[in-house]
């Protein structure tokens, strides 16, 4: 099968051998990775909200308007989303799009929630400048991968 000119052009990562980058593997390891960094993220927002004001603020939040469980809420559907697709990606490539997309709705909001808060904590201050590029990158990556798949699987 001749390459595909659309994958060609595109590809985020053209510097590396597409069958290792995309393996399998790699795209569950990811899978893995987010599906588990969402697990603490909505476990920490919804039973303690204080502790996310000391981990990022570093003093207890009390939460009155429920932003913090807010949150918690949001990555509890993120970890649900992954963890289908982390048991069911390989017969239904579409999800890796699905995925892609519920980490590219995050590129924009760690910075804002960063320049617009009083106090940050270091630990803070790494995760909310991290994150976006982060988010960016994942996303790229799940696209290229679902292409990857759906190219070499027919």
């Amino acid at each position: 099968m001749p390459p595909d000119p659309y994958l060609q052009q595109t590809t985020f990562f053209p510097f590396m051998n597409k069958e290792v980058l995309y393996s399998p593997r790699n795209i569950s390891i990811l899978l893995w990775f987010l599906v588990l960094l969402d697990l603490a993220l909505s476990a920490i927002c919804l039973i303690s909200p204080g502790h996310w004001g000391l981990l990022m603020h570093g003093f207890p939040y009390d939460d009155p308007a429920g932003t913090v469980r807010r949150m918690g809420a949001v990555w509890l559907a993120f970890l649900l989303l992954q963890g289908w697709a982390l048991v069911r990606w390989r017969s239904a490539p579409h999800l890796l799009v699905l995925v892609a997309g519920v980490r590219l709705t995050e590129i924009f909001s760690d910075w804002v929630y960063w320049f617009n808060a009083e106090h940050v904590t270091l630990f803070g201050h790494f995760g909310l400048l991290v994150a976006p590029p982060s988010n960016l990158l994942f996303g790229i990556y799940l696209l290229n991968a679902y292409h990857h798949h759906i190219r070499t699987s027919t």
